[in-house]
């Protein structure tokens, strides 16, 4: 009879701690690379952000927009030189700002914005944001951020 009540509260014991670990959430990134890009084109381009994460921590970021015919906006040389005098910056310039703001990181930061940029600094807050979730979830689908 002893071992039968041994035997049932160990039964108990196992099913509580069982039960306790199951709940817990995921907070840390995932190894892997994981891309986040605006749903829609505006003024003809579209932002992106990819990321490298190794051991919880984004080890590579690339921060750029394209347009529809997948030319990247930053190697858009009469882009650059038609901004740069207007706004005091250019895309090469403010894509690599604000990507090393996010690179070294193990969460989504807060993100210091650009003179001239800080449109794309807003986009880029969002994208960021919704990249680190989807590599707390491991998952690497394209995940699309709305607009303003």
């Amino acid at each position: 009879m002893n071992r039968r009540k041994i035997a049932v509260i160990f039964c108990i014991i196992c099913m509580f701690t069982a039960g306790c670990g199951a709940k817990t959430e995921q907070t840390e990134m995932q190894n892997g690379s994981y891309t986040a890009q605006m749903k829609e084109y505006s003024h003809g381009w579209r932002e992106y952000v990819t990321i490298s994460v190794k051991n919880g921590e984004i080890v590579s970021t690339e921060y750029n927009a394209e347009n529809a015919s997948g030319f990247i906006k930053s190697w858009d040389n009469l882009y650059m030189n038609n901004m740069k005098p207007v706004t005091g910056t250019y895309p090469n310039e403010y894509t690599r700002y604000y990507a090393a703001q996010l690179t070294g990181q193990t969460e989504a930061p807060e993100i210091e914005a650009l003179s001239g940029a800080s449109s794309s600094g807003g986009n880029f807050e969002k994208l960021s944001r919704a990249v680190v979730n989807q590599a707390i979830k491991g998952d690497s689908s394209v995940v699309l951020v709305e607009g303003n």
